[in-house]
């Protein structure tokens, strides 16, 4: 009969494997996680647990196996809890190890979140491939579920506190032990060899307990071949020691326990405010992840839903009518009404009565998974400047290990190689970006701006020029039909019954100003982006849109007498394969905001664009009105990226500002990029930001935040830097012993995290808005 694992209770299936001794005795251990708790109890001392417990422990919630992870991954990315790591060194690690797996696409790893978010391609490679590659290098990986990364970040918390808490202990009475002798020139030989040997027993579990992370970390660095963070503190920490357990043993020398347990303590203390901070940035990412519903649904599954609770998924009210929150997707409070017939979006509260929804889109598939991913995505993307800085703290490392080596070759004092490893802090350098940059997402996603790329932060910040599309981006993007202007002997009613069968299925914003009319059956169905639409209708080929667009199918040049477009409005054609058919003016209306938001960029000494596929009459006119500077009309999707070559040509940063399919490219070449949310999602998933109330007031938010973001990382960044700058040179010529280098390196840490949590938006009132009266509209762009 099996054994039973002397910490939980279950049977022991190796016996041997797992051991520690206590209560004076070996016992036997059944897995790694109950030796490692049983261990740590042990030494703090708190044997007596388990003289007293009632019950044996619970066991430690098991990994996911790795063989099951594929046929629980969805899709082809995955973000994942990056566990056992302790600097930014094992993060970057994890990252090039992950980035070195054939088959992978993509994989950053945020420092402030301790996420990683990786890509791969399926027939190259697997996620249990890529999570078996982060286990071979030392370091744990499994798929991102909200309450295990709760479990991690508990244990991890729980073991710092022990760990500073042992330390403190330990420095309060080794303090106390050292006093005399800093005090009493006469304190007999005796005396100071029972301070001594008494110091030395306690320093000891300070030692081994509180330190043991910098040791583990430090073997794992070297067992690498790499010096990371805890290379040079477990240097130091063992030197010191070494050299005080020495002079005690032979009676001769200095001892620096004292030291060594303070300098312990201060060092667990800023680790533990980093992972404060840490948890604090990547708390304000985290809700938008833990709404998912206990059980899974199926599409047309009918779900009930009672006042006060999260919608499990997306779908469509088919029962009452009650108000929804949706601002932890959009940021907007204002509650919105919903009734049967409405869509509801997974994630959203509801707020007033019980209503039953149909199941639409469940789990990976719902629209707040989908931006959940994106939010991962931005978290894990680092500015180039916040990746120049990690090289930095990268390279620092070795160079502090060198730099003790010839300090203590030179003096032949062991403390000023000591004072060398503690003083400098590489941590600063690495840890202020992460810190910043998730607390910038979040900030922006609280405003409902969705940041997909963190690396954009830089761009929107430098940012020269802007570059808008017009339709659905400046305009509200909601066409309504003006007047009608047959051009063939058919009526009225007619031609607009041909029109929206055309456009029956199209999502374009021109479609819209047919909706609800009678629709015939139409064949061969086309799109042709910033053209138009064609297809067969009673085996008559026709085509709305664009005047060159439809001239092209019969040849025939508009008439002469067509009436005059108005100024607010836009045209589109109807013809077939023998001429003109009709005219639709359709009219659009700007945007409240868009005046307000175009003042603000000039004032910030940005170019403005209008580029657009719109009559150019109609482009000029609006440009003039919003006091836009330079502009184009009459323009491809084709055209609109050579537009944007041709201005990036000359080195000039540039944000696009568009929301449909047909500004997809575009988006994509831009330095940075911002889609309106109620445009097509090819926008949307170009973009490196999306608007999600579609409302151009928040895209001031975008730039603002971004200039105050990489602000505070400059600061930051400075800060260490000049920190390092002045304090190795001051510890290599004795100026600061070990002690005050352990001061320093915290104090370095906690003005940069400080820093790092000082406002990144203001609350200013916006800019008085512009009339709501009818303005320029779009043509079929």
């Amino acid at each position: 009969m099996a054994a039973a694992c002397f910490h939980c209770g279950l049977p022991v299936v190796e016996p041997g494997r797992y051991r520690a001794e206590l209560l004076g005795a070996v016992r036997e251990l059944c897995c790694a996680g109950c030796e490692a708790v049983a261990r740590t109890i042990a030494a703090a001392g708190l044997d007596a647990y388990y003289e007293t417990r009632s019950s044996t422990a619970a066991p430690p919630a098991p990994l996911p196996p790795i063989e099951n992870l594929d046929a629980a991954a969805a899709g082809t990315e995955a973000a994942l809890i990056v566990d056992r790591v302790r600097c930014t060194a094992c993060l970057w690690l994890v990252e090039q190890t992950l980035r070195r797996t054939a088959g992978v696409t993509r994989a950053h790893v945020n420092y402030a979140t301790q996420r990683a978010h990786v890509a791969w391609d399926p027939a190259k490679t697997s996620l249990s491939a890529l999570v078996r590659a982060v286990r071979a290098v030392g370091y744990d990986a499994y798929p991102y579920e909200p309450r295990r990364q709760d479990e991690v970040l508990r244990r991890e918390s729980r073991k710092a506190l022990w760990r500073l808490f042992v330390a403190g202990f330990g420095a309060m009475q080794v303090m106390m032990y050292a006093f005399p002798a800093y005090v009493d020139e006469g304190l007999s030989a005796e005396a100071a060899a029972v301070m001594r040997w008494a110091s030395l027993l306690i320093t000891t579990p300070v030692l081994a307990f509180s330190c043991a992370p910098f040791f583990s970390g430090a073997r794992l660095e070297l067992g690498q071949r790499r010096i990371g963070l805890d290379t040079p503190i477990a240097l130091g920490l063992a030197a010191a020691f070494c050299a005080s357990a020495w002079a005690t043993l032979s009676g001769t020398g200095e001892v620096y326990f004292d030291s060594i347990s303070m300098l312990a303590f201060l060092l667990l203390g800023a680790r533990h405010l980093e992972a404060a901070a840490r948890r604090r940035a990547s708390r304000a990412l985290d809700p938008l992840l833990r709404w998912l519903p206990a059980r899974p649904l199926q599409e047309g599954e009918i779900v009930r839903v009672a006042p006060g609770e999260r919608l499990p998924a997306d779908g469509v009210v088919t029962e009452g009518i009650t108000s929804v929150d949706e601002s932890l997707l959009t940021g907007e409070s204002r509650p919105l009404r919903k009734q049967p017939g409405d869509e509801l979006t997974a994630g959203s509260i509801n707020l007033e009565q019980p209503l039953a929804m149909r199941v639409t889109r469940a789990g990976a598939d719902t629209r707040a998974a989908s931006i959940a991913r994106l939010v991962e995505r931005a978290a894990a993307s680092r500015p180039r400047l916040v990746d120049a800085a990690e090289r930095v703290a990268r390279h620092l490392a070795p160079a502090v290990v060198v730099a003790a080596a010839l300090a203590w070759a030179w003096s032949r004092d062991p403390w000023i190689a000591v004072a060398v490893l503690v003083v400098t802090c590489p941590c600063a350098l690495a840890l202020a970006a992460p810190v910043v940059l998730t607390r910038a997402s979040a900030a922006l996603l609280a405003r409902g701006v969705l940041l997909t790329r963190a690396r954009a932060l830089g761009a929107f910040e430098r940012a020269s020029e802007v570059v808008f599309d017009k339709t659905g981006t400046l305009t509200q993007g909601s066409l309504a039909l003006a007047r009608t202007l047959p051009l063939a002997p058919l009526s009225e009613a007619e031609a607009l019954e041909l029109a929206a069968s055309l456009e029956a299925q199209s999502r374009h914003p021109a479609a819209r100003a047919f909706a609800g009319l009678p629709v015939r059956a139409v064949s061969d169905l086309i799109h042709v982006p910033a053209s138009g639409i064609e297809g067969r209708i009673a085996g008559r080929r026709m085509r709305i849109g664009a005047a060159r667009f439809c001239a092209v199918l019969h040849g025939k040049p508009l008439p002469g007498a067509l009436a005059p477009l108005e100024p607010e409005c836009t045209r589109i054609y109807l013809c077939d394969d023998e001429g003109w058919l009709a005219a639709f003016d359709l009219e659009d209306r700007l945007r409240p905001e868009a005046a307000a938001l175009v003042e603000d960029l000039l004032a910030r000494g940005i170019f403005v664009h209008l580029v657009s596929g719109d009559d150019p009459l109609v482009v000029g006119a609006l440009a003039r009105r919003l006091g836009i500077p330079a502009f184009a009309g009459g323009v491809t999707p084709e055209g609109k990226l050579d537009y944007l070559r041709r201005r990036q040509r000359r080195g000039r940063p540039i944000v696009m500002i568009g929301d449909g399919l047909n500004d997809a490219p575009v988006l994509a070449q831009a330095d940075a990029s911002i889609a309106m949310g109620g445009g097509a999602a090819a926008a949307q998933h170009h973009a490196d930001a999306v608007v999600m109330r579609n409302s151009l007031a928040d895209v001031r938010g975008v730039f603002e935040t971004a200039r105050r973001a990489m602000r505070l990382v400059r600061q930051d960044l400075a800060w260490a830097l000049a920190y390092n700058a002045a304090a190795l040179p001051l510890a290599a010529a004795g100026a600061i012993g070990p002690l005050e280098a352990a001061l320093a390196m915290a104090a370095s840490s906690l003005v940069v995290l400080l820093n790092s949590q000082r406002p990144l938006a203001e609350t200013l009132p916006w800019k008085a808005s512009i009339s709501s009266s009818p303005s320029p509209s779009p043509s079929y762009s």
